[in-house]
């Protein structure tokens, strides 16, 4: 039986082929998800890890849902801010999010990823979101000081109430994912 060599070139180029074909693997991995894809000018889209498929919810969807008024301090403008929206967890309810009871083990590894339409994103752990595991309001809002929100900032703006800086206040919020580190 004959034996068969490689040369060193040989080699090298087996190896580089492999590297860039892993490399091409790792950007394709990396490419936006449909999870990531913008929806229209007055849609929210929800994605679960707990679900699947989507939750889309349109403007009248939205108003349709309980609201809740929010004040807080923002830091940027100076001033109190009173919104008015739906909880973050009352959505995330609906796509059966490990809430309540629930949230504890290996549940304790979900977030939420919530991106703007300028590609801002934000994350939260779900105990964060979970009004029975932590006291700070999360409310995905469509309101201000009783006006509807501005184009700058709407149709739809995370605002998150303990936060010192509205850093994680996602404006023109498209999409929310829950998510598990694990």
């Amino acid at each position: 039986m004959k034996k068969s060599s490689l040369s060193k070139s040989a080699v090298l180029a087996l190896v580089l082929s492999l590297r860039f074909a892993a490399c091409a693997f790792a950007q394709d991995a990396a490419k936006p998800s449909k999870a990531d894809a913008k929806p229209g000018a007055d849609e929210l889209h929800i994605f679960s890890y707990t679900r699947s498929g989507e939750l889309v919810l349109k403007a009248a969807d939205f108003k349709a849902l309980p609201h809740v008024n929010l004040t807080v301090h923002n830091e940027h403008s100076k001033a109190d801010e009173t919104y008015s929206g739906v909880r973050l967890a009352d959505l995330l309810a609906k796509m059966n999010a490990p809430l309540g009871h629930d949230l504890r083990g290996a549940s304790l590894a979900a977030y939420v990823a919530a991106t703007g339409a300028d590609g801002y994103i934000a994350v939260l752990a779900l105990a964060e979101v979970d009004p029975a595991f932590h006291p700070g309001d999360v409310i995905v809002a469509d309101a201000m000081n009783g006006q509807p929100l501005d184009e700058k900032s709407g149709p739809y703006k995370l605002v998150v109430s303990e936060d010192k800086r509205p850093a994680r206040w996602v404006r023109n919020l498209i999409s929310i994912q829950l998510r598990s580190a694990k």
